[in-house]
């Protein structure tokens, strides 16, 4: 390990031993008997089954945009300025010009919850570069869209918060940050479906995704941490690591509790012999790993310094946030 600079929704129930399904839509399981939902297209609310994109934008066409996935808990939405500021670096960094302000999308965000009466659930902030021709050319695309959903979310079953996932190594090297960066939260995915497909096709919950050096970047979902001799080693973002809003609540509550965290150069080694192993994200929360590539991590059961950063973190998300109703 070399060290180098520190600087609504429902997850299927985990049968045995197969892979914990990853969030989707609750409307669509319950879309007979469920009010459909309003969603933010361009200044306007659209009911579910009314809101549509054109054919020719390029979001969909070339995957040509950024998001955010943002949560909100108990009327409060989870670090929304640190989101929009990610989101506005994502468009500057694809030459994207978001046609409103900040505060003019944080109130749109805001009013898109209240539009559909929520207190705890999970946004969708889309930013496309809005409709062309069939050219590639971004230049035909005159006006950018912006699309707001918002769904309710479950977590994963507390069963796995208390047991633990399992992740697999994937043969599909993360994004080369020459190539597109993936600190860019852009809607061409493919990259991290592919990595995803492998873990599904691998019976694992989560799938490990290496650099071009071999060494971890991150899950096809999440930032990674291990913790090693009581120290918390996670990749920098120079490994690949995507800026994760979640990955820097850790390094604040480690700071509160006097633990050091490392960004570090992690190989697979480093996992398989690591004490214990957890990832974060807007959609996990924080979430122990207990198994890498059949191979039992620490113990094989999440283990205290990981269950001490879920609790915090709990604690965080109930007590902080941007008001939605005021």
């Amino acid at each position: 390990m070399k060290t180098s600079n520190a600087g609504g929704a429902v997850i299927d129930q985990p049968k045995s031993r197969e892979a914990v399904k990853p969030a989707v839509d609750k409307a669509t399981a319950e879309k007979s008997s469920a009010k459909q939902s309003k969603i933010y297209i361009d200044g306007k609310f659209y009911s579910e089954g009314d809101a549509k994109v054109s054919v020719f934008d390029h979001g969909l066409l070339y995957g040509d945009g950024i998001f955010e996935g943002i949560r909100f808990y108990n009327g409060r939405v989870f670090r929304l300025e640190e989101h929009l500021e990610r989101l506005w670096d994502s468009a500057r960094s694809i030459c994207l010009h978001i046609p409103m302000s900040q505060r003019a999308m944080s109130e749109a965000l805001l009013e898109t919850i209240r539009q559909n009466n929520l207190r705890d659930g999970y946004i969708r902030l889309i930013v496309t570069r809005g409709v062309g021709n069939l050219g590639l050319n971004p230049e035909q695309c005159k006006t950018p869209s912006v699309i707001i959903i918002t769904a309710q979310i479950a977590l994963y079953p507390e069963a796995v918060y208390k047991n633990g996932l399992s992740v697999v190594t994937c043969a599909t090297r993360r994004t080369n940050p020459s190539a597109l960066n993936p600190a860019v939260k852009s809607l061409n995915y493919l990259n991290n479906v592919m990595a995803r497909i492998e873990a599904n096709q691998a019976n694992a919950d989560e799938g490990l995704m290496l650099n071009d050096e071999g060494n971890v970047a991150e899950c096809t979902a999440d930032n990674v941490f291990i913790i090693k001799r009581g120290q918390i080693f996670t990749p920098p973002i120079s490994a690949g690591a995507l800026r994760g809003i979640t990955r820097a609540i850790v390094f604040e509550i480690a700071a509160e509790t006097g633990i050091k965290v490392v960004e570090a150069e992690i190989t697979r080694h480093d996992v398989f012999v690591a004490d214990e192993a957890f990832l974060t994200g807007t959609a996990a929360e924080i979430i122990p790993v207990v198994k890498a590539d059949s191979r039992p991590i620490g113990t094989g059961k999440p283990g205290p310094i990981t269950a001490r950063m879920i609790s915090r973190f709990r604690e965080i998300t109930r007590e902080t946030g941007t008001p939605i109703y005021t």
